[in-house]
């Protein structure tokens, strides 16, 4: 086992104070020292790209804790000079400057050496003072601060940092409201479009959006795409989470492919215009996702919906149409009702070809003959009309996508 340190007598102790008073009339030349150390071997790296403001900033808070902790380590700081004070409140400054943490950490630890050979450096002017003694109980208590130090510094950011992200994420989220409800003309929209999530307002972006259904797995769909390398600002509107990817280089083909395996609805729509197109791209991605069955988990672009989005957001018309169209079709017994359907289906998918149809439907021609007889006598409408089969189709989709909503 190792022993315990042996304790200083209260000789040692006063002596070691008075070493560290030694050191106050150079103070500032020790911390400027430090700071240049810290800037030379950042040469190229975060204290170069940032402004001269901070780096000036720097050199003031390095000259601030080497004054403070040498009167803290000389017994002649006051309750309010405390260094832990001082500790505190840089944590809370570097976390609000974004200076990355661990170099803060070792602008800590370098301080401390440097003191350190300062004080060995002074040995020579006052040997006397400084014995071996004095220069082993002052380097136990320096590194002993130094973790003090360290542990007190780190805390402090690690809250500020955690605060600055949750004010930060709640101007995100009303910043994506706005957006998505197309008041991105509003005054410092803009600007702040560009501070809080870095876009430009013209660059291409793609909407993403996810029904829950039931099942609030958020994490699912934006860990996917992180994984992917993807950017996306997500948000929560209701029984939906929405995503903002910049496309920048991507195409809207790979964004679907890469949704692909997710376990949801989820409707895909893009803005060429940008931040203006947005609230658009939200209710087109919004009626893709919807027009999705219930239980069925894919990914569909909304440029591939359009008329189903179309009838979907049209209920009353819908249901018109459905009615006025379909009405006499859909009273019919059951069998019947999805014999006349599916032959209806067959026949606007193969451009009114009783052979095409007949081929899809296993059976034979006349009997899809008689059936587009029975169609044609029930609605009102020919096939060989371009205006009735489009009347006919939308009112067969607006079948599909109620049937689709009451699952």
């Amino acid at each position: 086992m190792t022993a315990a340190p042996a304790e200083i007598s209260d000789d040692t102790r006063q002596r070691v104070r008075r070493a560290w008073a030694l050191l106050l009339p150079r103070a500032d030349a020790i911390a400027d020292s430090i700071t240049l150390t810290l800037l030379d071997s950042s040469r190229g790296g975060w204290y170069e790209a940032v402004g001269p403001d901070v780096r000036a900033d720097l050199r003031s808070s390095t000259r601030d804790h080497v004054r403070r902790g040498l009167r803290t380590m000389a017994g002649l700081a006051t309750e309010e000079e405390r260094a832990i004070h001082l500790w505190r409140e840089t944590g809370r400054q570097r976390a609000r400057q974004g200076v990355p943490m661990e170099l803060v950490l070792n602008a800590y630890a370098v301080g401390s050496r440097t003191l350190w050979e300062a004080l060995m450096a002074e040995r020579h002017n006052a040997p006397d003072e400084i014995d071996d003694a004095v220069l082993l109980a002052a380097g136990r208590q320096i590194w002993a601060a130094l973790d003090i130090q360290s542990a007190t510094m780190a805390e402090a950011y690690r809250r500020e940092s955690a605060r600055i992200q949750r004010r930060d994420l709640q101007r995100q989220q009303r910043l994506l409201d706005v957006l998505l409800d197309g008041r991105y003309a509003e005054e410092g929209v803009t600007v702040e479009a560009r501070e809080l999530l870095g876009l430009d307002p013209d660059e291409p972006l793609a909407c993403v959006v996810m029904l829950f259904d039931g099942m609030r797995n958020m994490r699912s769909v934006e860990d996917h795409l992180d994984r992917l390398g993807v950017l996306c600002y997500w948000h929560v509107r209701g029984d939906r989470q929405v995503g903002v990817v910049p496309l920048r280089k991507m195409q809207v083909a790979d964004l679907i492919g890469g949704l692909g395996s997710v376990p949801a609805r989820i409707g895909v729509a893009t803005s060429a215009d940008g931040l203006s197109g947005l609230a658009v791209a939200y209710r087109l991605a919004a009626g893709a996702a919807e027009t999705i069955p219930r239980g069925t988990a894919t990914v569909v672009a909304a440029a591939d919906r359009l008329p189903e989005i179309l009838v979907a957001n049209s209920p009353e018309v819908s249901a018109e149409l459905v009615e006025q169209t379909l009405g006499k079709v859909l009273v019919q017994p059951p069998a019947q009702r999805k014999a006349l359907l599916s032959t209806l289906r067959a026949l606007l998918d193969h451009n009114g070809s009783p052979t095409h149809a007949a081929s899809v439907l296993y059976c034979h021609r006349n009997t899809v003959i008689y059936r587009l007889r029975q169609l044609e006598e029930l609605t009102g409408r020919r096939l060989s009309d371009a205006r009735d089969r489009l009347v006919l189709g939308l009112a067969l989709l607006a079948v599909d996508v109620q049937q689709s909503a009451d699952r």
